[in-house]
């Protein structure tokens, strides 16, 4: 109790936040061990903390460097196809764990490269601009994966744009990427387990970034980047860092779902623009800034269709009301009052909490 007491809200709220996580996990793992669970919705436990991780990465960029990216699902891409990729190639040289862990640090670091890079120019554009330059940059993403053909065999990796026959490969030659097939074959080793693990490990990540000297300094600058830049703050090197970082989350929840499936594809529905508006859907609908309620969110929104698959009438009725629930509660001025009037914002539950644990004491 006492410990608890010196913590700060922000700590609490995030003790919260991995608390409900740990006990949905453990609440979905009995339900599995009993068979009260379906393998349709136990399959969806994966990619929900994938997408999970993107948006707490989006939420980031967004919520905390104020930059309007829609390129996210790009980012996502590459983490998936560069782990993907990688692990296809050494399935049968490297074991299985080490190989994993490789993937996860390989697919991490191509996405926070293109990240950095990308960032470079994009970042020196505001607002609309820069959310088209970001959406280009994950279209273009998607469909160069969609012509590139790789394949290895004893005197190296061979590259083409034009089809598989263009490798000139050996006999015996492996091929990895096929074109708009995708890579096929990758070895399924996410688990809910390791998703759970991964998302605590990244809410804490940026729980510890948005508080430290370094998120304060980005924070400062999307309030008032003239101001900022007034007292001294290095912009560009600030808006790199979180821009970088919110990229690597992004590739970190791609190499989660593409270690999930069999058959990694580049769709539009996957990888492409509909995606990145999704993403964005999640953080605007969880809360700009809040990282619990893009993981709500994101689970809310993705379980949705598959928990109303049964009432094909009424399934995308009952989902759009949904949105509009959840966008009115977040941000009418009018529930806002009525949630403050009656303790239903984080701060009155917080404080809530608080004055019940002195009168416990």
């Amino acid at each position: 109790m006492a410990a608890m007491k010196n913590l700060n809200k922000s700590t609490q709220k995030l003790l919260t936040t991995i608390g409900i996580i740990i006990v949905l996990y453990l609440v979905v793992t009995i339900m599995e061990a009993t068979g009260n669970l379906s393998s349709l919705m136990g399959g969806l436990m994966v990619p929900v903390c994938a997408f999970s991780l993107v948006a707490v990465g989006l939420n980031l960029c967004v919520g905390y460097l104020g930059e309007l990216s829609l390129g996210h699902a790009g980012f996502m891409c590459v983490g998936a196809f560069t782990s993907a990729f990688f692990s296809k190639v050494f399935m049968n040289t490297i074991p299985d764990v080490p190989r994993f862990i490789l993937a996860f640090i390989i697919g991490t670091a191509m996405a926070a490269l293109f990240g950095f890079l990308i960032a470079i120019p994009v970042l020196r554009l505001s607002g609309d601009y820069l959310a088209i330059v970001t959406l280009a940059f994950g279209e273009i993403i998607k469909n160069v994966i969609n012509t590139l053909y790789v394949g290895i065999d004893g005197n190296g990796i061979h590259f083409s744009i034009k089809d598989m026959l263009s490798l000139g490969m050996e006999p015996g030659g492996q091929v990895i990427v096929n074109g708009a097939q995708g890579v096929t074959g990758t070895p399924r080793q996410s688990t809910f387990l390791i998703s759970v693990i991964l998302l605590i490990v990244v809410l804490i990540l940026t729980y510890n970034f948005v508080h430290s000297r370094t998120g304060r300094a980005v924070q400062a600058i999307r309030d008032n980047q003239i101001a900022a830049e007034t007292v001294g703050l290095p912009i560009t090197k600030y808006k790199l860092i979180a821009f970088t970082l919110s990229a690597a989350i992004a590739g970190l929840g791609g190499v989660l779902f593409a270690h999930n499936i069999s058959s990694l594809q580049a769709t539009t529905n996957t990888f492409g623009y509909n995606m990145s508006i999704m993403i964005l859907v999640y953080v605007v609908l969880g809360g700009i800034g809040n990282f619990r309620g893009s993981v709500i969110a994101t689970a809310v929104l993705y379980l949705l269709p598959e928990l109303l698959r049964g009432m094909q009438n009424y399934r995308m009725l009952i989902y759009s009301v949904v949105l509009i629930v959840l966008m009115l509660f977040n941000w009418a001025p009018g529930i806002l009052k009525w949630r403050e009037k009656h303790g239903f914002t984080a701060a009155a539950v917080t404080q809530k909490f608080g004055k019940k644990k002195k009168e416990v004491q």
